[in-house]
């Protein structure tokens, strides 16, 4: 019992204020017992006509007052003071339960009329017994005003001699290790209580922060960035702006596939601590779901809202250590504002997905507000989806043929195939259009697989000198038998492999894929050909040279036809073309579109000659009229208008 009334544990430590709060949680309750033990002693008073009696039921009169009081004030102004709280409670409630002892006792003593004796006694032991359970959450409380209740009483008795009220003594004295073992027990419950729903409450709010939290990163997950979003704009002031950052890494999958997902894991985990140290105090963080990341905040405009969000974007750009080894990634970053891009949430995250969507269209590793143009964009892209799974069933696809001129001899040595699509109802639609189109949403496999075949049937009817060259999509070579296709659809036509050329930007290169290497020696080892196509437009390399099986280099156009054309361009041109010869490949110059450009890039050692000066692509009965008559004149000139 000791242990119970003036235990400290840390149980008992944290549910002690709130068993402290049971003692003013029923203000009612302690006015109904104040007036009736006020009603009872002043009646007592009166008929005893006893000064001491009367004296001590004036002060109990003062005491149940003064307590009500208490109850009713107490809890709003000593606030978060659960001893201050106890203290005073216990005080008045000490003094009332003696008083009402002692005037009960004194009613006894001094062998006051029987109504008046009863009355008393029996408000007494009626308190003492109601008091163990209405403050069992303090039992030591609790119990005390019983002892300090009863025990007056008994010892009165005990004085009066009577068996009759000795017997009543002993009964009354016997309730108090009654209705002490009462006490205790409902002091457990409510202590046992309050502990599992304290722990209830605890696993709750660890289960909710579980149910919002990334467990790679530790960041907020979808469910708590959305949570958090929401606080957000709810505390948002008038004059502040809501930025959302929606985070793209790039080629992330690449990472997984050629390191595993645990290293994956790992380079999530540090992108996500840069995050943090890199946003803006009070900024909400989270991992929206596989390579992506959110990095929501106010700002004062969109200056500053771009700073920080390029600021990010160079951290993320900055190289990695992960598993000892050294990883490079760059990151794609899309931004939408409240209010100025929408006024709720949703439409934020929506504008920042398709600023992230057109950063990523434009190359990568930039960083592009929202715009409302953005929305055209997305619906034109999403149409030319649709129809263009249904373009070659419908033929609306044709392949147009560019000739590749000797610049000596201003014979066609090869033409390359570019894809053309008429549209029943929009026209003629650009490459630049749809091709990009098609890489998104994986159609260029079969677009891809479809040019070969096409261009592979219309050169298969060409003389056997003159080559064909088809563009390859970098998902294209990685995809599974991407090789075999190829060579199925050669079969098909009857066109020899060495006749094929197929043309690789160097973009393709730079991931280093195995795929890419085994696509390469695949074809290479059955006679296919191979160009780097826009060579010195990317990161270009003599690496690949070296490495690949190249046996043509592509000068890109911006080196012929360019507005910087001059010396320097010049100076590039003569490099490669020397190179060229000394690796014994051909050097294609594009974009030749005059008489002047012809003659420098052959003065500047190209072989071959590619552009409108020439001929523009045409269709295939084009081409062959184009072979069949180039025997008449051997000088560069125009091929077809």
């Amino acid at each position: 019992m000791m242990r119970v009334l003036f235990s400290t544990n840390a149980i008992d430590d944290r549910v002690r204020r709130t068993l402290v709060d049971t003692l003013y949680s029923q203000p009612a309750s302690l006015a109904i017992g104040a007036a009736c033990g006020i009603l009872t002693s002043l009646v007592a008073a009166h008929q005893s006509r006893n000064g001491y009696i009367t004296i001590a039921a004036i002060m109990l009169t003062a005491v149940a007052l003064v307590r009500v009081g208490m109850g009713l004030m107490l809890p709003r102004v000593v606030d978060n003071r659960t001893r201050m709280l106890e203290l005073l409670y216990e005080l008045g409630a000490f003094s009332y339960a003696i008083l009402i002892g002692v005037i009960a006792a004194l009613t006894v003593l001094v062998d006051a009329p029987h109504e008046a004796q009863l009355l008393m006694v029996s408000n007494a032991i009626g308190y003492g017994v109601a008091i163990s359970a209405r403050n069992a959450g303090r039992p030591a409380i609790a119990i005390g005003q019983m002892v300090l209740t009863l025990i007056p009483i008994c010892l009165a008795l005990l004085k009066r001699g009577d068996v009759a009220l000795i017997t009543l003594a002993f009964s009354i004295f016997l309730l108090l290790p009654a209705m002490t073992s009462v006490t205790l027990n409902v002091f457990r419950v409510l202590r046992n209580s309050i502990a599992a729903a304290e722990t209830s409450a605890r696993l709750a709010e660890r289960m909710q922060v579980l149910a919002r939290t990334d467990v790679v990163t530790g960041l907020l997950n979808r469910a708590g960035l959305n949570h958090h979003l929401v606080e957000r704009l709810m505390a948002l002031p008038p004059d502040r702006k809501l930025a959302l950052c929606w985070m793209d890494l790039d080629r992330f999958k690449e990472v997984n596939d050629t390191l595993g997902h645990q290293t994956g894991d790992r380079l999530l985990s540090q992108v996500g601590e840069r995050l943090c140290k890199l946003a803006p105090e009070g900024a909400s963080v989270g991992r929206f779901g596989g390579d992506e990341f959110i990095v929501a905040f106010e700002a004062q405009d969109r200056r500053e809202i771009e700073e920080i969000g390029l600021r990010i974007r160079e951290a993320i750009n900055r190289p990695m250590r992960v598993d000892g080894g050294r990883l490079e990634i760059t990151g794609s970053m899309g931004i939408a504002v409240l209010p100025d891009d929408g006024q709720d949430i949703e439409t934020l995250m929506q504008g920042a997905d398709l600023a992230l969507y057109h950063a990523k269209v434009n190359g990568r590793n930039q960083v592009s507000f929202f715009d409302p143009s953005m929305t055209r964009d997305l619906v034109r892209r999403k149409e030319i989806e649709a129809e263009l799974r249904l373009a070659l069933q419908r033929n609306e696809l044709s392949i147009y043929f560019q000739p590749i001129v000797d610049l000596e001899t201003g014979r066609i040595r090869s033409f390359e195939a570019l894809v053309r699509w008429f549209h029943p109802e929009k026209g003629e639609l650009r490459p630049d259009e749809f091709i990009p189109v098609a890489e998104e949403c994986g159609a260029i496999i079969t677009l891809g697989n479809w040019i070969t075949a096409q261009a592979a049937k219309a050169a298969a009817q060409w003389p056997e000198d003159v080559t064909i060259a088809v563009n390859l999509s970098p998902l294209q070579i990685k995809a599974p038998g991407a090789a075999l296709g190829i060579l199925a659809a050669l079969r098909d036509a009857g066109l020899p492999p060495h006749r094929l050329e197929l043309e690789i930007t160097e973009t393709v290169l730079l991931d280093h894929s195995q795929n890419t290497e085994n696509f390469m020696a695949e074809l290479g080892a059955a006679g296919g050909r191979f160009a780097l196509d826009d060579f010195g437009t990317g990161y270009s390399s003599l690496g690949y040279l070296h490495k690949y099986p190249f046996g043509k280099i592509k000068v890109d156009r911006s080196f012929v036809s360019g507005v910087n054309v001059g010396k320097k361009s010049d100076a590039i041109i003569r490099a490669v073309s020397g190179m060229g010869q000394t690796l014994g490949m051909s050097i294609v110059a594009e974009g030749l579109e005059t008489i002047e450009q012809v003659e420098a890039v052959r003065e500047a050692g190209c072989t071959l000659g590619q552009g409108y000066y020439f001929s523009r692509a045409v269709p295939d009965y084009v081409a062959a009229m184009l072979l069949s008559q180039e025997r008449y004149s051997l000088k560069p000139q125009r091929l077809a208008s």
